[in-house]
């Protein structure tokens, strides 16, 4: 009950009227922007595939679950501003545009780095579409071969200045038969700030059908060594995924006064 509570408290928000908005800092891409963006070949196959960039830009909010041992975990994100909270069942974690925070349900400890995790699934979960943000590099790398098919690789790297951890690169690994996103590979430099060459791996191993989006359904990791794919380590599904073109309530993300500021 109190699951479906909680998501039925965040449908409300997105819906409900609120005549005093909050001014945001993050611009939104213009329309003339999106259109003229010339992306390269098989990066814009994937997308169409996908459901289309045109298609996902006309969404303003992003709602997907991860079942986990001590609970579900509910993330919500207003895919213009980025805004994100993430619901857990001892702390909850938000971004509100300026400031990442954190509440404590109750005397549990978060054993973790709230900056670092608070988009960290978002951007898993919204590929190959954010793989479409400005400041984006892309250049074709060998493809990575699995149980004797390959899958040709696009190395992804960003522009100093762009998000938390600007010298995080990606691989997206596709399918050349059907252009579906098959793996992704990537790197880990928000703590060290220095680029790395020690990627980890995630297949994509199953898609879901969203408002004419495919979307993941399950992640497994796999071990990465000189790029070549190792033993199955682990696993996560995604649930009750939700989008939609109207945009969440800016107060789902502000900060609660009793909420820690994480610096």
């Amino acid at each position: 009950m109190k699951k479906a509570a909680l998501l039925l408290l965040i449908m409300v928000l997105f819906f409900s009227c609120k005549k005093d908005t909050k001014t945001n800092d993050i611009k939104e891409p213009s329309q003339d922007s999106i259109a003229t963006k010339i992306y390269p070949e098989n990066i814009s196959k994937i997308f169409d595939t996908h459901g289309g960039l045109e298609t996902w830009k006309t969404m303003q909010s992003l709602v997907f679950t991860m079942p986990k041992p001590n609970g579900d975990e509910i993330t919500t994100t207003n895919l213009k501003s980025r805004e994100s909270l993430i619901d857990m069942p001892n702390h909850t974690i938000g971004f509100d545009g300026n400031e990442v925070w954190l509440l404590k349900k109750d005397t549990t400890a978060y054993k973790g780095n709230p900056r670092f995790y608070y988009n960290l699934f978002f951007y898993f979960y919204a590929m190959p579409f954010v793989l479409g943000d400005d400041g984006i590099t892309y250049k074709d790398v060998e493809p990575l071969t699995f149980e004797g098919k390959e899958y040709p690789g696009i190395l992804i790297s960003y522009s100093s200045g762009i998000g938390e951890s600007p010298e995080d690169e990606y691989i997206l690994y596709y399918d050349a038969e059907t252009n579906k996103m098959a793996w992704l590979a990537y790197t880990v430099t928000f703590f060290s700030k220095k680029k790395t060459k020690d990627f980890h791996l995630i297949k994509y191993d199953d898609w879901q059908m969203v408002n004419d989006l495919l979307l993941p359904k399950t992640f497994k990791w796999y071990g990465f060594e000189n790029k070549v794919v190792g033993e199955f380590q682990k696993e996560m599904h995604f649930v009750n995924v939700f989008t939609s073109k109207e945009k969440p309530e800016d107060i789902l993300f502000e900060k609660p006064e009793n909420a820690q500021t994480i610096e």
